[in-house]
């Protein structure tokens, strides 16, 4: 007797094989057969017209302390995803020893656009250290697989409280208890270490995050401490960074390196710029190392007003105001030395910032008030143009004139799609960078991988359905070690979705308030998905949330070591 059988589906492997026509069987939680199943099932479901794939694996993501309130991990398994990495950027919630709290969940609300009453009231502090953290974890039984990575910046916190944002130099004490923070995560069942140099990066009122001040070599002797497990790999924030330094981090600690940064997304201004990163990531590899690139398979883009700016943070002009009142923003924005200093940082961009001065990109969505609504879907630019003014003093004067009210999006890189194809491709591209949990008042791109199938596959042909579904499932998880997930084959476990490829992909982006607290976020919906499973358990159906009692998520602690031998099939 099988627990499910899936019939007449069109299955996809993962493993980069052609799409069969096959049943598909499933006990304790994975798969046991596929082809022409024979014998009953407790639960029998009939696929005829549509797809089955394992789930999507998500590498980049932020759930670190939606998780303690939240045990879907909402919207991710609506959205496909059947695992998750957390931790990304070494911006989580753990180690925390009480004192320090409250400095994590205010840096973090910052850095990662969280609200920061939904923090203070939904985090349930029911650990301090990694290990406590993981069994906490468990005890949650979230409804999708979860892994965590050790912190550098949470760690650091927890070692050196607010010194950590402002002392460049830890002491060889401090460093110590660090390493034996990182020690103690790889030893509970982190999957390895992440950290930041990024410049788009900082905390509560404009300070740095503790990691993007540290020496190379701070970083280096943390990797070295999580290098001396049998697993881990190293998620890297890099922003300017060079291929360079992250191949001899990973030829001194034989380690996968894996960074994260707006340099190696598709830039109009820059077209080239990227693919020279992916390019440096293929010469490294060629020489036996493991470097890649997450890359996003969506634009860059943020929805924003000028209340909470964020894609303008990483300019000096906002340094110290990014925690002000409203009213005090008001009379910040209106004054001229304050438009000079942000002018004057536009004429010369720092690499690596989301921002560069494109207004061309910058669109406004919502005006606030009706005598304005003739401005909607106009760029910033062609208002500037159209007035005969500058564009930066556009957007303070509708933003004063409307309250701060007034709703923008910027789409600000990975925007030309033969551009963003050509790095979608490339071998030494990992298809990520979701930021879900993160970034929540801004946008939504937990759905990427609905997005990757509906833009790329179908719409743009730019991927066979094999060669998709393979960059999202096994690529992902052999990168990062996650053992016999991201494939439907007999002994995996039995993670997978079921979909229509002529319509899967996400809606737009809406407006919901239903974090702690009535707290809002940004959420997209899945079109063409029917169901979703993990472990064998049915999460999701093509309409709703299952109802769980314990979700059937792991909390996954036991990893393989990265391979360099798991190029995508082409």
């Amino acid at each position: 007797m099988h627990d499910l059988v899936i019939r007449n589906a069109n299955v996809v492997d993962g493993l980069g094989n052609d799409p069969v026509a096959a049943d598909v069987a499933v006990s304790n939680g994975r798969f046991t057969a596929i082809g022409q199943i024979v014998g009953e099932a407790t639960r029998t479901l009939d696929a005829a017209g549509l797809t089955l794939a394992p789930g999507i694996v998500d590498l980049h993501t932020h759930y670190d302390a939606q998780i303690t309130w939240d045990a879907t991990l909402s919207p991710s398994p609506s959205l496909g995803v059947t695992s998750a990495v957390i931790g990304n950027c070494g911006f989580g919630i753990v180690p925390s020893p009480p004192a320090v709290r409250d400095l994590i969940l205010r840096n973090l609300s910052v850095v990662e656009g969280m609200d920061l009453d939904s923090l203070r009231s939904g985090v349930n502090w029911a650990f301090e250290s990694f290990g406590s953290y993981m069994d906490a974890l468990r005890s949650i039984a979230p409804y999708i697989n979860v892994a965590v990575l050790a912190g550098h910046s949470v760690i650091r916190t927890a070692v050196m409280g607010e010194d950590a944002s402002s002392r460049s130099e830890a002491t060889t004490e401090e460093l110590s208890a660090m390493c034996s923070m990182v020690r103690e995560a790889m030893d509970q069942g982190a999957v390895g270490f992440a950290s930041s140099y990024s410049l788009n990066h900082s905390g509560y009122a404009g300070v740095p995050m503790p990691s993007t001040i540290t020496p190379w070599s701070e970083f280096d002797t943390l990797v070295g401490a999580m290098s001396q497990h049998d697993h881990g790999i190293v998620q890297l924030a890099s922003g300017v960074r060079t291929v360079d330094e992250l191949e001899e981090l990973s030829v001194n600690h034989n380690r996968a390196v894996f960074q994260s940064t707006g340099m190696a997304m598709f830039n109009e201004q820059e077209p080239d710029r990227a693919i020279q990163i992916f390019e440096a990531c293929k010469a490294a590899n060629s020489r036996g190392q493991q470097v890649y690139v997450q890359i996003p398979c969506q634009p860059l883009s943020f929805d924003f007003t000028m209340a909470n700016a964020y894609p303008f943070y990483s300019h000096d002009a906002f340094g110290a105001i990014k925690a002000c009142p409203p009213h005090e923003l008001k009379n910040i924005f209106s004054d001229n030395d304050f438009r000079d200093r942000f002018r004057s940082s536009l004429q010369n961009p720092r690499p690596g910032m989301i921002f560069q001065g494109n207004w061309n990109r910058v669109t406004v969505a919502i005006p606030a008030l009706e005598k304005n609504a003739h401005l909607a879907n106009q760029t910033i630019e062609s208002i500037a143009r159209n007035q005969g003014t500058d564009p930066l003093d556009v957007i303070m004067d509708l933003s004063l004139e409307e309250d701060l009210k007034t709703t923008f999006i910027g789409q600000f890189l990975n925007v030309g799609d033969d551009g963003v194809a050509e790095l979608l491709q490339h071998e030494s591209g990992v298809v990520s960078l979701s930021d879900a949990g993160a970034h929540l008042v801004f946008m939504c791109d937990a759905g990427f991988g609905l997005h990757f199938l509906g833009k790329w596959v179908r719409e743009r042909g730019d991927f066979s359905l094999a060669q998709a579904i393979q960059r999202l499932t096994s690529h992902p998880a052999d990168l990062y070690g996650l053992i016999d997930r991201g494939r439907i084959q007999p002994g995996a476990h039995a993670d997978m979705m079921l979909f229509d490829p002529e319509k899967v992909g996400v809606t737009s982006a809406e407006r919901t308030h239903d974090l702690p607290g009535g707290g809002p976020r940004t959420i997209r919906r899945p079109v063409g998905l029917h169901s979703v499973f993990v472990n064998g358990i049915e999460v999701f159906d093509g309409k709703d949330y299952v109802e769980h009692t314990s979700g059937p998520g792991h909390i996954l602690d036991r990893f393989q070591l990265s391979k360099n031998n798991h190029s995508p099939s082409t």
